[in-house]
């Protein structure tokens, strides 16, 4: 069974900014895909690689997601090895769900996972995050 990451997109205000920031040359690879660098390598790889996703939590909701392709061993221009979280292309919207900052990625287990928007509401406009945040506090979504 897959297993899915969950991580805070710090700077961005909407998906349309993670698209955007993901459409830069600092943010994909040599491949051309988006990627995730981090420090740590995930100790479970072969559950995530099995069908996983990373959740994006932006602006303390998780809005969206992307499947998770492969780990690529990266060296960075300070020598330290490290692990590039590369993504398939598109952003899967979701149904919003709050989160609370943390540090880093976490594991996220497929029972935990928000749902994701039927295909006909993948190009809607997000709503505004405080509007957002309050629906989902008294759960209409």
């Amino acid at each position: 069974m897959a297993l899915h990451l969950i991580k805070l997109s710090v700077g961005t205000s909407s998906v349309a900014d993670l698209a955007a920031w993901q459409e830069s040359a600092g943010a994909r690879g040599p491949d051309g895909l988006p990627r995730h660098v981090t420090r740590m390598w995930p100790r479970r790889a072969g559950e995530l690689l099995d069908g996983g996703s990373i959740y994006w939590v932006i602006q303390g909701l998780v809005q969206c997601r992307q499947r998770i392709l492969r780990l690529d061993e990266v060296t960075g221009s300070d020598g330290i090895r490290r692990c590039a979280i590369v993504l398939d292309g598109a952003l899967i919207r979701t149904t919003t769900a709050h989160r609370r900052p943390f540090q880093g990625w976490r594991y996220l287990a497929p029972d935990d996972t928000p749902p994701d928007l039927s295909s006909s509401r993948q190009t809607e406009d997000s709503l505004p995050p405080e509007l957002s945040s309050a629906l989902a506090d008294i759960g209409v979504i």
